[in-house]
């Protein structure tokens, strides 16, 4: 099975605990108190100076719902870590999914694989990986996402990201 994680799980909690993004600062990042700085498309640059933190951070993301499905919604999060080495995508799911299936992803018909949960928090579920180059050209060229989150084992819910924008927003990000 592909695996977005594979090789880099250790060094995705290595970079989420740089990042000083803590279980506090993850529910901050998927649902940002902050000023929308712009928008790229249907991608939202918001920044906010989190308690303690000593600058502003700032986050690229899009909100999104299944179109048959209203209670199941999206929170889709592209961030930097705070040592600006690395970049990660951060997903929030609400809480009911069926965490051992993960969060498959599939761009423009492809099948890229599937991330695996990290944690959950009374928000919902997160699944994160770093945006390694080949995924996040991907991503950059892209013109629709699918995420897909499952209730049962048998029963996936694609839900639609659209990436218009994702290229402009990303380079903009802060």
């Amino acid at each position: 099975m592909n695996s977005w994680l594979s090789r880099n799980w250790a060094k995705v909690i290595f970079l989420a605990a740089l990042s000083g993004i803590g279980s506090s600062g993850m529910a901050n990042a998927a649902q940002p108190s902050g000023t929308v700085r712009s928008t790229h498309g249907a991608w939202s640059i918001i920044c906010d100076t989190p308690a303690g933190a000593t600058s502003e951070q700032c986050v690229m993301m899009q909100n999104v719902v299944a179109e048959d499905r209203p209670e199941m919604g999206l929170s889709v999060v592209v961030l930097r870590t705070a040592d600006n080495k690395a970049e990660i995508l951060r997903v929030l799911a609400p809480l009911g999914v069926l965490l051992p299936n993960g969060l498959g992803l599939n761009v423009d018909g492809k099948d890229i694989g599937r991330a695996y949960f990290v944690r959950c928090f009374q928000d919902g579920c997160y699944a994160e990986v770093i945006l390694e180059k080949p995924l996040l050209d991907t991503l950059k060229t892209g013109t629709s996402a699918t995420f897909i989150v499952f209730q049962t084992p048998e029963e996936g819910i694609g839900i639609p990201v659209d990436l218009k924008g994702f290229a402009d927003g990303f380079a903009a990000l802060p």
